[in-house]
């Protein structure tokens, strides 16, 4: 379940086996670092964030294709690797590419076990790997947890370093609901670490979710929400310069979902041309947006954020309409989902005839029909006196 470098486990001998031998110590220790770190968190007045790196079953990748899916997608063959050519020539081997089935987890300092948690999944661009550019260049978790919205970070990794926006086993049906599931189970693991074994933590197989998806992350986005069967926890989604594609998926979801989900998709010139055409389909669904910063993102709402030729698509989620621009989002979220209310029943009388009735009737237990009938004596003895 811990981080791993792409080498481990590679076949050969001799140095090959001393090299696994050595990795298997050093996990060891890093394991039994992260206990005592663990450990030392869980004290009071812990304040670090705790980020790991766990593999998962049902990560997106590895993919696992038919025959015929891997000789039309595996177009270069060098002895028994197998290698995808990308749009720009580049050529991408299964092994270093479409091999990584790490999650990052991160747990605020912050989060509170008491509150009800959000979790937050955020879907990265091409080119990515989670530590350098998910943690470090663009601090998503740091970023969400200055939101202080009591949130927990899901972040799988998609194509390694990659021009690739495949959604990998996200495009199966219920791929993604099998993804958050298995998150709250080793999200849970990872919460008795980080608390301790004796506080209560929560449920988060029902948590909310809050969809993040940037630049190429649009494509495992639509696959999640068009075939992914979790849209009753989808909360949110949050499109930062990310509509590169597939806007009838995404016109589609809103149209259906957005009574119990908002939307939200900030774009710069790079997206503008598709940003516009979703728009237009959402109009033809009649469904109302707005192209302006909102103060709130409730359920219903539909935002869409033009900006200038000034900002940058590279350094969008550091520096865009304002610095830390995920932070900015997730703290106008409204996270407390709406609950059905219930009118109070109006009395059938306020005379001092039918307070008296009712309190002897609680206190007798008499029938619902019982004091329907004494209530309509009492309201003839009322009326006979006034006459």
């Amino acid at each position: 379940e811990h981080s791993c470098s792409p080498a481990c486990g590679r076949g050969g001998s001799g140095s090959a086996h001393k090299f696994s031998r050595e990795h298997l110590v050093r996990d060891r220790i890093y394991r039994h670092v992260g206990w005592f770190l663990g450990l030392l968190l869980s004290m009071p007045g812990a304040s670090a964030d705790m980020v790991e790196l766990v593999r998962f079953k049902h990560a997106p990748y590895p993919y696992v294709r038919t025959a015929a899916e891997r000789q039309r997608f595996f177009d270069v063959i060098d002895g028994k690797r197998r290698g995808h050519t990308g749009r720009d020539g580049t050529v991408y081997w299964e092994d270093e590419t479409y091999q990584d089935n790490r999650v990052l987890l991160a747990i605020p300092a912050s989060f509170d076990p008491k509150r009800r948690p959000v979790l937050v999944v955020y879907l990265h661009g091409n080119q990515s790997q989670l530590l350098r550019d998910v943690r470090d260049r663009q601090r998503v978790p740091a970023q969400i947890a200055a939101a202080k919205i009591n949130a927990l970070v899901l972040a799988p990794q998609f194509a390694v370093d990659a021009l690739d926006s495949g959604a990998g086993k996200f495009a199966k049906p219920g791929a993604f609901a099998r993804f958050l599931d298995e998150g709250a189970e080793k999200m849970d693991r990872l919460l008795r670490l980080y608390l301790g074994r004796q506080r209560k933590r929560p449920n988060l197989r029902n948590a909310p979710v809050i969809l993040v998806a940037y630049s190429g992350g649009y494509a495992p986005a639509a696959a999640a929400l068009s075939v992914g069967h979790a849209n009753p926890r989808i909360r949110g989604v949050v499109l930062l310069d990310a509509v590169y594609g597939s806007e009838p998926e995404f016109s589609a979801w809103i149209g259906r979902h957005r009574a119990s989900a908002f939307v939200f998709s900030a774009y710069t010139e790079s997206t503008r041309v598709n940003n516009e055409l979703l728009q237009s389909l959402l109009r033809e669904r009649q469904v109302p947006l707005t192209l302006a910063m909102p103060r709130h993102l409730a359920p219903g709402a539909v935002h869409f954020l033009p900006l200038g030729s000034e900002v940058e698509h590279v350094e969008f989620l550091t520096q865009a309409w304002t610095a830390n621009p995920l932070t900015d989002v997730l703290r106008r979220v409204s996270t407390d989902i709406p609950r059905k209310v219930v009118a109070k029943k109006t009395p059938r009388c306020q005379g001092r005839y039918c307070k008296v009735i009712k309190a002897k009737a609680r206190t007798t237990q008499l029938g619902k029909q019982k004091v329907n009938r004494r209530v309509r004596s009492a309201h003839a003895k009322l009326s006979r006196s006034h006459q």
